[in-house]
């Protein structure tokens, strides 16, 4: 218009909502599509007894849904101001005491008692936030939670799936995972680069009596090259002598002790480490990954045979990790350590 400003090009106006900046950096994407809300809310099966978690509800599209049904809404947002929103949200509303508003990181937050967590969490902390959950006790009955799409496929992935990871195995290990529902990037506000997948997980009761520190050794180790043989995997140089090194410090634990040490225990919350987890790139990138193989000189070490003697017995060594089940890592890793072999 004559004597307005001249339109600034290139970079969009930031997204707002009632006067509140949505920053991108933070995962801060909102759910705006009421069907898709009322169709998490139904599909988590709430009853009216229910104390429900939500994580990062944002301006409250999906609180308000959760309080309709719910008997109380524990809600756990980062930003003051999403905070400041949902408390006026509420206001004058029958539901103002029966939601509970905690001011924090999740990651950080003590978390109280509840029935079902239902959330739209941000992307960049899906597997601490994940393995945050299963470790809560007491357990919950159930969580709904909307991922990354790429990131929920890893979690339901079978043996088999390209997509099948160390994230697929340990998630599996913990707890049964459906995937319910896909989203599309348009039904956020702002829309983010790419689509999401509703998830529902239900722990498993009770967990397997293993050490998930053990666990976890021969899962990294099984999957830093998940489609090598495991017999090529643990002729390995570098694979031996970590083993056999943990071989010797576990003797000399348990002569120290004059007991056998105890092999069950570990908080499961150290699953969700996955900050380098090879596992996780998409398969025909995993030639960058490759660790030092064995250079065929001299003869092999008796721990090498050691080693290879226990996939032998198990039917393992001409097996690839892509393609075992959980019970097949389970019976590995217990007749690893029934040889006296450990993985941490």
């Amino acid at each position: 218009m004559a004597g307005g400003k001249a339109e600034r090009k290139g970079r969009p106006a930031p997204q707002r909502f009632q006067g509140i900046q949505f920053q991108k950096s933070k995962g801060q994407h909102i759910l705006k599509n009421p069907l898709i809300v009322q169709s998490i809310v139904q599909k988590a099966g709430l009853k009216s007894t229910d104390i429900v978690l939500e994580i990062g509800p944002g301006t409250g599209n999906m609180t308000m849904k959760l309080l309709e049904v719910a008997k109380k809404v524990i809600a756990v947002e980062l930003d003051p101001r999403m905070v400041l929103e949902l408390q006026r949200r509420v206001q004058n509303t029958p539901y103002v005491n029966h939601l509970q508003l905690i001011q924090g990181d999740i990651l950080k937050t003590e978390l109280p008692y509840f029935d079902v967590c239902v959330a739209n969490i941000p992307y960049q902390i899906s597997s601490p936030i994940t393995f945050k959950l299963l470790s809560h006790r007491p357990l919950f009955r159930c969580a709904v939670i909307m991922y990354q799409k790429e990131f929920a496929q890893r979690l339901v992935a079978q043996p088999g799936d390209p997509l099948f990871c160390r994230l697929s195995v340990n998630t599996q290990l913990l707890a049964r995972v459906f995937h319910l529902l896909k989203v599309g990037k348009n039904n956020f506000r702002p829309p983010p680069k790419v689509d999401s997948s509703v998830v529902r997980i239900e722990p498993r009761t009770p967990l397997p009596p293993i050490n998930f520190k053990e666990w976890d050794g021969l899962i990294r180790l099984c999957f830093n090259r998940k489609n090598k043989t495991l017999g090529s995997i643990f002729r390995q140089k570098p694979v031996v002598a970590l083993l056999e090194k943990n071989y010797k410090t576990f003797q000399a634990l348990q002569d120290a002790s004059g007991s056998k040490v105890q092999e069950v225990g570990a908080d499961p919350s150290l699953l969700g480490d996955l900050a380098e987890d090879d596992s996780m790139e998409v398969e025909g990138d995993a030639d960058a990954m490759e660790i030092m193989e064995e250079d065929g000189s001299g003869d092999p070490s008796s721990f090498k045979e050691k080693a290879l003697g226990v996939l032998k017995q198990g039917g393992y060594e001409d097996k690839r990790s892509s393609k075992l089940t959980q019970d097949d890592f389970l019976r590995m890793l217990a007749l690893f350590n029934k040889a006296g072999i450990h993985f941490t």
